[in-house]
């Protein structure tokens, strides 16, 4: 009884800590609440759906970005036909991360994560399920989604900045990508990727992305320019 006593404290301490950090113009986020592999099935590396993921074999090797984007063209064109185009992959140390946009509007329209192991490819936690108000899954939105929301990319790039002066001084934001109800943008250190965090576009709320690990590498694959976005 002690013991769920102490762990009850601790856990209250932290939410604590957690809203003492909230920058002002925007409620705080941390997220990390679910793991990869816990949204479900995907498709994996070698084309075939899987549910929840099992062990690894500790012999297995991480798939390249590659891989990974091969994967996602594999998932986009099962689930959304030609709608939707791979813009970028990028390497962590937990995961593979994608940007998916939409072909004929240039709008970005989901993220998702990537197994490094198995390949199966499923929807990112986070904003992308919760704010993402023509792709998300547990969101509840009314109304035609749309790209035009109240805080303009410019307005998140500076609520994202004042967030990390509070949280992570020295850190700063790279360019803000518009997606269906939120932005996601890159953070910096040194002008090299650290990782990213989204904004919700109607209410200024700000979501850190704490479940890829450092970074390692990225690819574009879209380029915007061929369809005049």
């Amino acid at each position: 009884m002690k013991k769920l006593v102490l762990i009850g404290l601790i856990t209250l301490a932290g939410l604590i800590v957690l809203a003492a950090c909230t920058p002002s113009g925007g409620q705080l986020y941390p997220g990390g609440m679910m793991g990869p592999g816990m949204m479900g099935p995907g498709i994996t590396d070698s084309g075939g759906m899987i549910g929840e993921r099992g062990g690894y074999d500790p012999d297995a090797e991480q798939i390249t970005i590659d891989d990974a984007a091969k994967a996602i063209e594999r998932y986009l064109l099962a689930y959304y036909g030609k709608e939707l185009v791979l813009k970028e992959v990028m390497d962590f140390a937990w995961n593979l991360y994608a940007e998916v946009e939409e072909e004929e509007t240039g709008i970005h329209a989901m993220e998702l994560i990537i197994d490094k192991y198995t390949g199966q490819v499923y929807p990112e936690m986070g904003p992308n399920m919760m704010w993402n108000t023509k792709y998300g899954t547990m969101g509840n939105y009314s109304g035609s989604p749309t790209a035009d929301m109240p805080v303009t990319a410019e307005e998140a790039e500076g609520i994202a900045q004042g967030f990390l002066a509070t949280n992570l001084p020295g850190f700063t934001v790279g360019h803000a990508d518009t997606l269906y109800g939120y932005y996601t943008l890159h953070t910096l250190t040194d002008a090299q990727i650290e990782g990213m965090l989204s904004v919700n576009g109607h209410d200024g709320a700000v979501w850190y992305h704490n479940w890829h690990g450092p970074f390692i590498d990225m690819k574009e694959f879209h380029d915007e320019s061929e369809n005049g976005h």
